[in-house]
């Protein structure tokens, strides 16, 4: 008897195992919109290994309702994130909009009795102007210009926003009633650079508007809406960087500016003269954000302390400061007082996710409103980012947050793939990993991400050292320079090191592969740049000269052959690591046509180069079900070059 239990066990466990072994040869269904050239299929077992890691949500503070009191944040329940209406604390999430596109950015008019939204066509960013009522959408805008929501005037009667439908290229600035759109009416023609409005006078009698030349040089107009004259508010030498910008109860302009600093301070805009005046000062950090409550007797305000957000208070009567000290360590954005005082956030830290949060401005006490689901997991287990700061080979200093294995789960030394944000005016920021954790807490891969020179956040010197063609490839010395440092590090197996960015830092990716080649395994590559000249010459026109400024201008014989000495591309010949490209097709700003020719040009040589295009996305995939496949197909990629024992 007991040997026909055993036999009869036996099998079962091997009519088990060849189950394991068939599910496993299972692949996932690719998502209709995605080409997958060179990319092998995604194993079933991937997908039920990091299904975890691919149900996160998060969930971002994006207006307060004034009628009701709730909390409108944006979040997923479906493939894209949508407006939800938060009644209170940790209450259900109301779904609002139901759009197959996601919807991050709203405004209540001031009496809580419109609500307006935003949302472009598959990535494309040809943003249209919504109108929600009764749970019907109703658009604003003409369905083929590119818009953005602005400031509503105080009295809620209208609403400022920009559009380029006049030229397709510049934004004008426009003032439209929601209740009669058609009949808007143009205060702002363009003659260039990037305008937008910015906030309403007290009165309503004026708007003032912003134009961006750079990161560092924005100009400051005010419109008189009565007889539509404009009054340029900036009119001193030298380039000047703004943020912020509200005018209190009392008439007065307050701003963050770097005026005469190399970091922003919170200070006032003399309305005459344009001349800033300190108010309160950060020393060696920028004051990034801020908000003032309805009465103007207090401000809240964020300094970024190298990407970590510290909130604190300023009482304008008794010039009290005081700080939050209570909030989770993390990043905070979209700080806005509530008509009733309360202060809404969002708050994104790895080790929580990223949630939304309100503040009392008498205790300072610190509520969550929203708990989003990570897929069952603990937030709490992932890794903590350490700082790492260095010299570059010139002497500069800057720093990177490196995410590391637990050591008790991954003894030894440890794979690393250093990841480049994007901008490059752009900085990464200790924060919320999301599907990437499951690199670092499963496989044992470290993860550093580098601030180069061009970053924001360290100051206008430093945000400029990378301007212009000639300047450029320091910011890639600047990676070398963190890799001579990592190698150092004694939990960092320097023979297993690759690259990794998106945009910007595609082409640093491509750079690096290039100049440190034979320190790197592999290079991944999200909708990055591979030639400056054709970036420049297939970019939307709305973008071109902006993108000048910073890269160089084509059209001047000097600069336009030094962007194509440093291009990637020009030199693809000499890429013999494998390569992986990820390309939206409907991308304005770094056009398909760019991850066409790099790929072209690097299997010309013989190397591996994996692509997947996703026909219904744009600069970066925003889909879930895309994203959840990129991820898989980069974890192959990672598996293979990066992690695989060499012959």
């Amino acid at each position: 008897m007991r040997r026909k239990i055993r036999l009869a066990l036996c099998i079962v466990g091997i009519q088990f195992a060849g189950m394991q072994a068939a599910f496993a040869q299972e692949t996932a269904p690719k998502p209709a919109a995605l080409v997958a050239d060179q990319v092998p299929d995604i194993p079933q077992d991937i997908v039920e290994q990091t299904r975890p890691y691919m149900e996160y949500r998060t969930a971002s503070f994006v207006d307060w309702d004034p009628a009701s009191r709730a909390m409108i944040v944006s979040t997923r329940f479906a493939d894209t994130a949508q407006l939800h209406r938060i009644s209170k604390p940790m209450a259900a999430r109301e779904q609002l909009t139901f759009a197959s596109e996601p919807v991050n950015s709203a405004s209540f008019s001031p009496d809580g009795a419109t609500l307006l939204f935003e949302k472009d066509a598959g990535g494309n960013e040809v943003d249209q102007i919504f109108l929600l009522k009764g749970g019907i959408p109703k658009m604003l805008t003409d369905g083929k210009s590119r818009n953005g929501l602005g400031p509503w005037s105080n009295n809620g009667k209208f609403l400022a926003f920009q559009t380029n439908k006049r030229t397709g290229r510049y934004n004008d600035i426009y003032l439209m009633n929601p209740k009669s759109p058609d009949a808007a009416t143009m205060l702002i023609a363009s003659p260039g650079g990037g305008w937008f409005p910015i906030d309403f006078t007290p009165d309503d009698k004026q708007l003032l508007v912003f134009n961006y030349v750079s990161v560092t040089d924005n100009q400051l107009h005010l419109i008189d809406l009565a007889s539509g004259t404009i009054r340029k508010l900036t009119n001193g030498s030298g380039s000047v960087a703004y943020s912020g910008l509200q005018f209190s109860p009392d008439g007065r302009l307050w701003a963050a500016s770097d005026k005469d600093s190399d970091v922003k301070r919170l200070g006032l805009i003399d309305m005459e003269t344009g001349a800033f005046t300190t108010v309160i000062d950060e020393k060696d950090w920028d004051i990034s954000d801020f908000d003032i409550n309805k009465d103007g007797s207090l401000i809240v305000f964020e300094t970024n302390q190298a990407g970590r957000s510290i909130v604190k208070t300023y009482d304008t009567n008794s010039g009290a400061i005081r700080t939050v000290t209570n909030l989770p360590i993390g990043i905070v954005s979209g700080l806005k007082f509530a008509p009733w005082g309360e202060i809404g956030l969002t708050l994104n830290s790895n080790q929580t996710g990223s949630d939304s949060y309100s503040i009392d401005p008498e205790s300072l006490a610190v509520t969550r409103w929203t708990k989003s689901e990570t897929g069952g997991l603990d937030a709490a287990n992932n890794s903590a980012p350490e700082l790492v700061e260095i010299e570059s080979f010139d002497g500069t200093k800057m720093s990177g947050y490196l995410y590391r294995p637990d050591a008790k789960r991954h003894g030894g030394k440890r794979p690393l793939i250093i990841n480049i944000h994007g901008g490059p005016e752009g900085q990464f920021t200790p924060r919320f990993i999301g599907r990437d954790n499951y690199l670092v807490n499963d496989l044992g891969i470290a993860i550093f991400y580098p601030n180069v020179r061009g970053s924001t956040g360290f100051g206008k010197r430093f945000v400029s050292l990378d301007n212009g063609p000639f300047n450029r490839e320091n910011s890639v010395k600047d990676i070398g320079a963190f890799v001579d440092a990592l190698v150092k590090d004694k939990r960092i197996n320097r023979k297993r090191m690759a690259v990794t960015g998106g945009s910007y830092g595609g082409y640093m990716t491509l750079a690096s592969m290039l100049r440190f080649g034979k320190q790197l395994k592999a290079g991944l590559e999200v909708v990055g740049i591979s030639n400056f000249v054709t970036f420049l010459e297939n970019t939307e026109d709305y973008r071109r000269d902006l993108r000048r400024v910073e890269y160089g201008d084509e059209r001047i014989p000097e600069q336009r052959a030094k962007l194509e000495e440093i291009s990637p591309l020009n030199r693809a010949d000499e890429i013999d690591l494998p390569l992986m490209v990820v390309t939206g097709a409907n991308d304005p700003r770094v056009p398909a046509s760019e991850a066409d020719q790099i790929i072209k040009a690097v299997r010309a040589n013989g190397t591996p180069a994996w692509h997947l295009l996703a026909q219904n996305e744009g600069h970066g995939f925003r889909k879930k079900a895309n994203a959840d496949y990129q991820f898989w197909a980069s974890l192959l990629f990672w598996r293979k070059y990066l992690l695989e024992k060499d012959d």
